[in-house]
């Protein structure tokens, strides 16, 4: 499932689902334009995790659940909890976050 968030509610998504990966981005950053369409294929391809697209901008309390100090970060949470988090552009290290919380 893809949710692209348009309120700040992040923390709701995160409570009431097991598995959650994140991705924190702005309008204006190119890294995060890359990286969408390779966030929503892993969405795509594991339906056990809620993949939820948030505009840091507009949602200053779903990234502090994550201490987000650069874009694109993707943070993944299990059960609740930050498991892990990591800013990139690479498509390799997505999948690792991707593999993580798969196996938490």
């Amino acid at each position: 499932m893809l949710i692209e968030l348009t309120d700040d509610t992040l923390q709701n998504i995160v409570s009431t689902n097991n598995k959650v990966l994140v991705q924190f981005s702005a309008s204006w950053c190119g890294n995060c334009r890359i990286m969408k369409p390779k966030f929503k294929k892993f969405s795509t391809e594991n339906e056990d995790i809620t993949f939820v697209i948030v505009d840091a901008e507009n949602s200053p309390e779903s990234r502090k659940l994550a201490n987000v100090s650069n874009l694109p970060t993707f943070a993944a949470f299990s059960g609740g909890k930050l498991i892990n988090e990591t800013q990139t552009n690479k498509t390799e290290v997505l999948a690792e976050l991707v593999s993580e919380i798969s196996s938490n």
